[in-house]
């Protein structure tokens, strides 16, 4: 009996090893190649890898700080739990030419500052100057201009990404030259309007515009406080830490990075219709057109039923919607649509979300004077 229940206990504790072996296995599963010489075999190995990843991209990394501009005010919702408020404290970027462009994430620049400095890996530090900035993707690109060239990350191709790959994300936010380092894995794919993969390390003001990568170092995208709501540059900041946190892959990015570094911005896509499901049938039905949209000036009316956009069928408003959320201002595509039973092709150039018109009462001018700083003469 005695032997019997010895073997029993041996055979759990084997079953046990096996069951943390495979887990481990799975998990460094699309990392690492375990048959080369960067092969992970234990649990026990884990930090090390970490901290060898973000050595392979370190040199990558550098601190920004930002001097002057509007105040972006003293509390409310421009607080973000103590840590710092946006456009304020040193944040982070990532090097992603060797002639010195640079990428970051809008946070830290809602005041439009009007010095920038870049600190590079080595403590060299160079006066930067913005470029452009993606309002979709909450990004921006810096330049610095530099006599040899400068490192750059090996990028992580985006469609080899797998949902349960290890993550560690770094950044300098802090202050400190040593970055900080949280890992975690990745939790899902094409999230935020197919702009962003989604992980569970902690994204926070600390690693704003800092790398997420693979435990080889390499990039996977760059840490951005991303919402569904996306109703500022600050929303995405109230998820902090939470274990739900979006990085913006730049394996496909060329044409919008092309764009940022010429100096141009990317804004939302604006198309100026509401629609309305189509019965239990795939499409939408265009329920009101606004006036000098896009849509109304491509001839879209209401009652239109909208079959396809891009050659791509629509399944239902959600995904219409989330079509739509893909684009960005001045890109041209066709809706496939069906009026009075006929099938047409409409093409059309999306434009940026209008602006909301200040609507602040005038101050009228003190007693006294005609214009602010302007005094009446006796």
């Amino acid at each position: 009996m005695q032997n019997r229940r010895r073997h029993l206990r041996l055979g759990v504790r084997v079953a046990a090893w096996l069951v943390v072996l495979c887990m481990v296995s799975f998990a460094f599963a699309g990392d690492v190649d375990v048959s080369g010489p960067d092969a992970i075999h234990s649990a026990g190995t884990a930090p090390r890898a970490f901290r060898n990843a973000e050595k392979k991209i370190q040199s990558c990394i550098v601190t920004i700080e930002s001097f002057g501009g509007v105040s972006v005010g003293g509390g409310g919702p421009n607080r973000t739990q103590g840590i710092s408020k946006p456009g304020e404290g040193p944040t982070t970027g990532v090097i992603i030419s060797a002639e010195g462009h640079i990428i970051t994430s809008t946070f830290n620049f809602l005041r439009q500052p009007p010095i920038i400095t870049v600190v590079l890996n080595d403590g060299q530090r160079c006066v930067a100057k913005m470029l452009g900035r993606d309002d979709t993707r909450k990004v921006c690109m810096l330049k610095i201009d530099v006599e040899e060239s400068l490192p750059t990350p090996e990028l992580v191709d985006r469609t080899k990404l797998k949902v349960g790959q290890w993550a560690i994300s770094l950044g300098v936010g802090y202050g400190n030259r040593q970055a900080a380092l949280s890992a975690g894995i990745i939790s899902a794919l094409n999230r935020m309007g197919g702009r962003a993969v989604q992980t569970d390390a902690n994204i926070s003001p600390a690693n704003y515009g800092g790398p997420l990568v693979d435990l080889r170092g390499r990039l996977i995208g760059i840490c951005v406080p991303l919402h569904p709501s996306d109703k500022d540059e600050t929303s995405g900041a109230q998820w902090y830490d939470s274990g739900i946190g979006f990085a913006v892959p730049l394996s496909d990015a060329q044409s919008w990075l092309d764009l940022l570094k010429t100096g141009k911005s990317v804004e939302p896509a604006f198309l100026g219709v509401a629609v309305k499901p189509h019965g239990e049938k795939q499409g939408v039905v265009v329920a009101k057109v606004q006036e000098n949209s896009p849509a109304a000036k491509a001839g879209l009316k209401e009652g239109d039923l909208v079959l396809k956009l891009n050659d791509r069928s629509i399944i239902d408003v959600m995904d219409f919607t989330a079509q739509v959320k893909r684009r960005v201002s001045g890109e041209e595509i066709e809706l496939t649509i069906i009026r009075d039973e006929e099938q047409q092709e409409l093409a059309l150039t999306l434009a940026a979300p209008p602006k909301p018109k200040d609507t602040a009462p005038a101050i009228p001018p003190l007693p006294g004077f005609d214009l602010p700083g302007k005094p009446k003469l006796p």
